[in-house]
């Protein structure tokens, strides 16, 4: 098993840049990459605002938060990728979209590097299909935020190697995590038994059984839940909610997995959460 030394991350949206941050600061060499210049800009901006804030806290020394930044390199040209152990996409979650990428990064990194992908629903086994390495081709959904969160959820797809799921498993060690592993069907664990949640909590909004207040406070201060499902789901992102219920219903083929209606309408408004200021609750304005 080669051992993994230079991770190259797609997407600088805050999935992305906090897998980028999170292994700059365990002392591996990063490519951070996104089309989007600006938004390429934002997420260096962010990681480095990010690890200035732990120093400052005592959590991590001068020089170590220094060296993290020395190995964060920003790039909007994937040929960078050439070198890289591994490439960790975070990009929207789209089989169509993500599937493309895995044909691009297929035909430029070497031979040996592992394509992972931080999907929470979309089955490995079909992105992996687009490729030319099905073996090492594997699931590695990191929870948001990455750099505070301990677990990765590991998802091998019908193809994936015992090397490619080793070497994943070490590298998540290394990067601090908590595993569980999970087989390769729709949503996997977590979003297979969260989601459904979610979607219920709108469906009891909908419906009038409570207020938004209520229903979030009744899951916080009723069964422990650090944050109400509503909530939640304004943080993930309620478009990112949607896209999920779909590819429930439409891999496991029960109704129970249809998506709330009022869901769809808040996405179909725009009101997809906390990066928009608006979702279920209204946000003041950063």
């Amino acid at each position: 098993m080669a051992e993994i030394r230079s991770i190259g991350v797609v997407g600088g949206g805050q999935m992305g840049s906090g897998i980028a941050q999170l292994a700059a600061v365990n002392g591996f060499e990063v490519w951070l990459h996104d089309a989007d210049s600006t938004a390429l800009s934002n997420a260096h901006e962010s990681i480095s605002s990010r690890i200035q804030s732990i120093v400052s806290k005592g959590h991590l020394t001068k020089e170590k938060g220094a060296e993290a930044l020395r190995n964060l390199r920003c790039t909007s040209n994937l040929e960078d990728f050439r070198s890289v152990d591994i490439v960790i996409e975070a990009i929207v979650e789209s089989e169509e979209v993500k599937k493309k990428l895995f044909v691009r990064l297929d035909n430029i990194v070497k031979g040996s590097a592992i394509l992972a992908s931080n999907t929470s629903s979309i089955s490995i086994t079909r992105l992996a299909s687009a490729t030319s390495r099905p073996g090492q081709v594997i699931g590695m959904h990191f929870m948001n935020p990455p750099p505070v969160m301990k677990l990765v959820e590991i998802i091998r797809g019908a193809s994936t190697s015992d090397d490619t799921f080793n070497a994943t498993k070490f590298l998540a060690e290394r990067l601090g995590k908590k595993i569980i592993c999970s087989q390769d069907f729709s949503g996997f664990i977590v979003n297979r038994i969260l989601m459904p949640m979610i979607n219920e909590a709108f469906h009891a909004l909908y419906t009038g059984v409570a207020t938004k207040e209520d229903i979030d406070a009744g899951m916080k201060f009723g069964t422990n839940h650090p944050m109400g499902p509503l909530e939640l789901a304004d943080h993930i992102g309620l478009d990112v909610c949607l896209s999920i219920m779909k590819v429930l219903y439409a891999g496991l083929g029960d109704s129970k997995y249809a998506p709330c209606p009022l869901l769809v309408q808040y996405v179909d408004a725009g009101r997809l959460g906390r990066k928009k200021g608006i979702g279920v609750y209204q946000y003041s304005k950063m």
